[in-house]
């Protein structure tokens, strides 16, 4: 693991330089990570476990110490603290793979003002990058319609950790491979690859070139067709080579369409194959492809198998920033955790006050998710038969929830600076991914005009927040 202390912006230092002048560093402070939801109705949360091994590593070496005292900005008792900086606060969050909504905390911090201040950007880069590409992904692999998913996104990615553990939050997300070989030696998933089209215009002829690969791969040859001309050669040619496998005893795979119309190619491939006796072999496509394009060539019965998605995936082309902030919500005075928020003009940007925690409710009879409530910490549903919900905004919005189960979705990760928490691997959590997402109906899912899930503030989460309102002034001046 690097050493990522450093990974900060500077006023993250300079703030905790002014906490240790004005005796405000050992305050506890509640600080809450969420994202406000532009371009995203729901996500998946990811990217918790290299949060842990950031925060357990956390040391300021001598170079960092030197480096800082080169700056000229702190004087030498500031850099003792650093010397000796250690986190030894709590840390709760909900587990990698979990489906959240705008305004929900995924990750609490709950530690010393001087500590807490630290570890905002470096967390809020982890969090973003990785929840931005599960989200992008199990949107992806929900409009593969059950098609096998390769993540192939590697040589496309902006640098080498947004490839690495942008395939680790594919793979979470659902991908059933990647093509990245280092990901697949750290988190222990498949990979997956066949050739490229210089393989085959290395060759004399593409037949040659697919005679070759067949010989090497016998009983996992994937051939790719589109080189040349798709179904005037590539096709043809893969087929005899699949018969010379067969006379052989072994069985191919199938093919590769990597460009052109891959509705139209498909189609036509599909009746080669299946009138050539290969009627199990796969149609594999890859290009420029996200969930819109699959949307498209469904509609336009492709007969595709299974799908590589690169570019789109794991640059999140369409939504390039989740937008996750890190926010105080409450800080100690006179020994009391005392509630704060942030208020704006512009109303996204107002914050929930208090020390929180998430609550699903799940109806008893069908698994389904009904609704979530944002609530204080301290508040319990355990025995209640009945339960009030309404929209936050729209208080008059109401509905009455019963037959349900509330299951809370934080955990404790890290307590007094130590784990106490089992991180999963990568497998199990794309496991329970599985499972939170198909908790979802799929209205909730769809591309097109989704249904909105509500997510609801409890009764005295939103009695706090409408007497903080009131106190912090938030009542439109009539001069204004």
């Amino acid at each position: 693991m690097r050493n990522l202390t450093l990974l900060t912006d500077l006023y993250q230092l300079t703030m905790m330089y002014g906490y240790s002048k004005n005796r405000q560093m050992d305050r506890i402070a509640v600080f809450d990570v969420f994202y406000r939801g532009v371009g995203n109705n729901y996500a998946v949360a990811c990217g918790l476990e290299q949060v842990v091994d950031y925060i357990l590593h956390l040391r300021f070496e001598d170079d960092d110490i030197a480096y800082l005292r080169s700056l000229n900005l702190f004087d030498e008792p500031f850099l003792q603290l650093l010397r000796d900086f250690r986190f030894t606060g709590d840390i709760y969050a909900v587990p990698e793979g979990t489906v959240v909504f705008p305004q929900e905390p995924i990750l609490t911090v709950k530690a010393r003002l001087f500590e807490a201040q630290l570890i905002e950007t470096a967390i809020l880069c982890i969090l973003n990058h990785q929840t931005l590409i599960a989200t992008k992904t199990a949107k992806i692999v929900y409009a593969a319609r059950g098609g096998a998913i390769a993540e192939f996104g590697l040589r496309r990615a902006q640098g080498p950790d947004a490839g690495i553990y942008g395939a680790r939050a594919a793979m979470i997300a659902g991908c059933a491979s990647t093509s990245n070989v280092l990901a697949g030696q750290m988190f222990d998933v498949p990979i997956s690859g066949t050739h490229a089209h210089s393989w085959v215009m290395s060759f004399d002829t593409e037949l040659d070139a697919f005679r070759a690969y067949a010989q090497m791969y016998p009983d996992s040859c994937l051939l790719l067709v589109d080189t040349y001309d798709t179904l005037g050669s590539g096709v043809p040619h893969a087929i005899q080579v699949f018969r010379e496998l067969r006379a052989a005893g072994h069985e191919p795979i199938g093919i590769r369409l990597d460009s052109g119309d891959l509705a139209y190619l498909s189609r036509k491939a599909r009746e080669m194959l299946d009138e050539a006796g290969f009627e199990n072999a796969k149609i594999f496509a890859s290009g420029d492809i996200d969930e819109n394009v699959l949307q498209s060539l469904f509609t336009q019965n492709a007969a595709i198998d299974c799908w590589g998605i690169g570019t789109k995936l794991i640059t999140s082309s369409d939504c390039p920033s989740l937008g996750g902030v890190y926010k105080l919500a409450a800080i100690e005075q006179d020994g009391q955790l005392v509630p704060k928020m942030k208020m704006s003009d512009t109303p996204a940007k107002i914050t929930n006050p208090g020390f929180k925690k998430v609550v699903r409710l799940l109806d008893k009879t069908s698994g389904k998710a009904i609704a979530d409530l944002i609530c204080l910490r301290e508040e319990t549903f355990d025995g209640m038969q009945e339960i009030e919900i309404f929209h936050p905004d729209f208080a008059w919005k109401r509905k009455r929830v019963t037959n349900f189960i509330a299951q809370e979705l934080h955990v404790q990760v890290i307590r007094d600076g130590k784990l106490v928490y089992d991180l999963p691997d990568v497998r199990d959590i794309a496991a329970y991914h599985k499972q939170s997402f198909g908790a979802f109906w799929n209205e909730y899912k769809r591309m097109l005009n989704p249904n909105i899930y509500k997510v609801d503030l409890s009764h005295k989460l939103f009695d706090l927040k409408q007497r903080l309102i009131k106190q912090y002034g938030g009542v439109e001046k009539s001069d204004k």
